[in-house]
């Protein structure tokens, strides 16, 4: 490989639509293995995923190279490496992608494909001929996968290349899986007649299982290259075959514990054909040195005996007699690592030893049971290749599996925690998994499922729950009503239907006190509509401690917030609310001061009548204008007991005189009995020392009665213009003259 100077950086645009794809591709995969099909949050993520790819293609398809730690697009990687690079390449290697060729953005539906391809283990494509071959025959056409041959790999380290990932990827991409040919057969005998090397293969394979959890797929994927190597080395003679089987011995003492104990248990499956146990002919070749040092590693890493180093060693070595001379042997390779020579090494190796000569499960294995799994080390039938379940059952299998069914086991299990766990300490541990758990299902939309759990934690923090789980059960719910959950709670308040909305005023009220504040900072964010409404109804929902919500609204600088305060007040109702609302009567944004007005009206008892006036009497002059300007657009009903008061004050006549005509104005446009007796007395009321505003006044009431042009209204206006004064009459005639005024 050359020597040369490494490849410049990407551009920092390329590198950003590079980056932009890789964490959308990799959380829409999350998304889709999580979630069933429709799942709002595979909605999202796919839509994301789409608008990534389009933007990534837009000069032209994307091509991609995958290494095992990095992405590059002509060999060039980013300048900043970005965590998800190097979790896409890590995906796309382990399932033998070299290459990704992103043609265009496509729609969700054919993104979802290949990333449920995406999802599945690699061992299972692998089985079905691998990634490649299943996406085109899918008829995937807006990515292209170019897959790694690994034989095309053999072949270059057979002949002494060391050459860096990146260049055995330039070398040993194929467009589909490649059968192992003879020529690769024979680099493979090549490879296992060298002890170094096979040990190197074995290490990684090993090394593999341990970072994935994989053990048993790992053990596999070893037996069937001994098959591999045995069928090939038949060929050319028991000594070649005796030197693979004595190589791999060897090679099999650094294995790890879980995966030995995985390996092992393929000497008891039935061999396919007439093929040898190729794992029983290779632990039979397994010296002592090469067991002791399988054992001395395993104690050195975990710093001590392990159960399953324990059962490995003694499946390896079932007779007592050599068990014992192989752990004096142990002892002295371990002795001859930094480990033997530490001051606590004979208390360590005192319990190990007593560990590997003396480990039985009888303890918490029942001998019927150890019988059975003894039976079933021996079965010769593959169950995982079984496939007699009828439909139904498997469909119930299944739905015991799903998303929603393991997040309410998950419920039930913190449940029974919380209700069982008598440790303080510990019961405080479960608090943290059963909050996140909670925030995840109102993620999710399951408030329903939420609501148990939080009267749990609830009913934990009030005043007669056990003394020692008050203050962790009260943080906790605090963590939730100051956290993300109420985000996400308004978010579902705007789209769900009401028995959702329900839900969600119980879990409110489970989490009790704490939530007000943050209700109602989302209120006062809130758009009049769905959501506006149901949070106010929450709120209302908490009596006199919702009302506490209502001063740091009604003092916000934003006028905005005010009036959500002032509307919550109006739906408290009742007297108490009318001292907070006089505060807002003198308030200097106008629309504040007329949601005030209209909520005092709507209260609608005699003492809100008496507080408007007395506003309209010795309030500020900004104060009396708003409120004159509101009369004049008020038409409601319960509004006619003030204006008929207003009309009865000879006070208003003389000095609140636009006060005067605004309640004439709006009795006429309301109506009814107490609007036409009000009206009356004012054509009739006169002062003889003020004849003009007599007069205007008379003409005034004339036309409001005209105005409500019920038969009512039109009797008081006929008996007058015959029996009233002479100002009376002459302002009745002229209304009866224009007649009947306009629906």
């Amino acid at each position: 490989m050359s020597n040369g100077p490494p490849p410049a950086p990407l551009a920092p645009d390329v590198a950003q639509r590079l980056i932009d794809f890789a964490r959308a591709c990799k959380a829409a995969t999350r998304t889709v293995t999580l979630y069933p099909d429709g799942h709002p949050a595979i909605v999202g993520a796919l839509s994301r995923l789409v608008d990534a790819a389009t933007h990534a293609t837009a000069t032209g398809p994307l091509t991609i190279a995958a290494t095992p730690d990095r992405l590059t697009i002509d060999g060039r990687a980013p300048a900043r490496p970005d965590p998800a690079l190097g979790e896409l390449a890590a995906l796309l290697h382990s399932h033998l992608v070299g290459e990704l060729r992103v043609l265009n953005g496509a729609d969700p539906g054919a993104w979802r494909s290949f990333l449920l391809l995406l999802g599945r283990s690699a061992e299972e494509l692998l089985v079905e001929g691998g990634i490649s071959r299943l996406w085109t025959g899918s008829g995937g056409r807006h990515v292209e996968i170019r897959e790694i041959d690994y034989a095309q790999v053999l072949r270059e380290r057979a002949s002494g290349s060391h050459a860096e990932w990146d260049a055995i990827i330039e070398h040993c991409l194929a467009g589909d899986a490649v059968e192992l040919d003879d020529a690769t057969l024979n680099v493979l005998l090549e490879i296992a007649s060298d002890a170094a090397r096979l040990r190197d293969l074995v290490r990684r394979i090993d090394q593999e299982a341990t970072e994935s959890g994989r053990g048993r797929a790992q053990a596999q994927a070893l037996v069937r290259l001994l098959r591999l190597l045995a069928r090939a080395a038949g060929n050319a003679g028991p000594e070649k075959l005796e030197d693979i089987l004595t190589n791999a011995a060897t090679a099999a003492g650094q294995l790890s514990p879980e995966v030995m104990l995985e390996l092992l248990t393929e000497r008891y499956q039935a061999q396919p054909g007439d093929q040898m146990d190729v794992v029983g002919a290779m632990v039979d070749r397994m010296s002592d040195a090469t067991i002791a040092g399988f054992v001395a590693t395993s104690v050195v890493t975990e710093r001590g005996a392990t159960a399953r180093l324990a059962q490995a060693f003694q499946a390896l070595v079932p007779e007592g007699d050599r068990r014992d001379l192989l752990v004096d042997l142990v002892e002295s390779e371990v002795l001859k690592t930094p480990l033997g020579r530490e001051t606590s090494f004979e208390d360590l190796w005192k319990r190990a030893s007593e560990l590997l000569l003396s480990y039985r499960d009888e303890t918490f294995v029942s001998a019927d049971y150890a019988r059975e799994l003894t039976t079933a080390r021996t079965q010769a039938m593959d169950v995982e290749r079984v496939n007699d379940d009828p439909p139904e059952r498997m469909a119930a299998w299944l739905a015991t599996v799903t998303d929603a069914e393991v997040r309410h086991l998950d419920l039930l299990l913190l449940l029974d925690l919380l209700r069982v766990e008598d440790d303080p300490s510990r019961w405080a541990d479960v608090l943290e998994p059963a909050t996140a758990h909670v925030n995840d299902l109102v993620l999710l939309g399951d408030l329903e499922g939420a609501v148990p759990l939080v009267s749990e934690l609830a009913a934990n923090a009030a005043a007669d729950g056990r003394p020692e789980r008050r203050e962790p059960a009260t943080a906790a719910i605090g963590r939730l009503a100051t956290g993300h959950l109420m985000t996400s709670l308004v978010g579902h308040l705007r789209t769900v239907d009401d028995t959702v909305s329900a839900h969600a005023k119980t879990l409110c009220h489970a989490l009790g006190a704490p939530v007000i504040k943050p209700l109602a900072e989302a209120l006062a964010a809130e758009e009049r509509g769905r959501a506006f409404r149901r949070l106010t109804d929450i709120l209302v929902s908490f009596g006199s401690r919702g009302r506490d919500a209502v001063e740091q609204l009604k003092n916000s600088p934003n006028p905005a917030v005010r009036r959500t305060a002032i509307h919550l007040l109006r739906e408290f109702g009742g007297n108490d609310a009318l001292g907070e609302l006089v505060a807002l009567l003198d308030d200097r944004d106008p629309n504040v001061q007329r949601e005030a007005i209209r909520a005092i009206v709507n209260i609608g008892t005699n003492e809100s009548f008496a507080v408007l006036e007395r506003a309209l009497v010795s309030g500020s002059a900004p104060s009396r204008d708003a409120i004159t300007g509101s009369l004049v657009s008020i038409r409601d009903e319960r509004a006619v007991p003030l204006f008929t008061h207003i009309l009865r004050s000879r006070e208003y006549r003389r000095r609140l005189r636009t006060v005067y005509d605004a309640a004439l104005s709006a009795l006429g446009a309301i109506g009814g009995s107490d609007a036409v007796d009000a009206l009356k007395h004012a054509l009739h009321d006169g002062e003889w020392w003020a004849p003009l505003r007599t007069a205007a006044i008379r003409t005034a009431a004339a036309s409001a009665l005209r105005q409500i042009g019920t038969p009512e209204a039109a009797g008081v206006l006929q008996e007058a213009s015959t029996s009233g004064a002479r100002g009376v009459r002459s302002a009745a005639r002229q209304q009866l003259a224009r007649g009947k005024a306009p629906a």
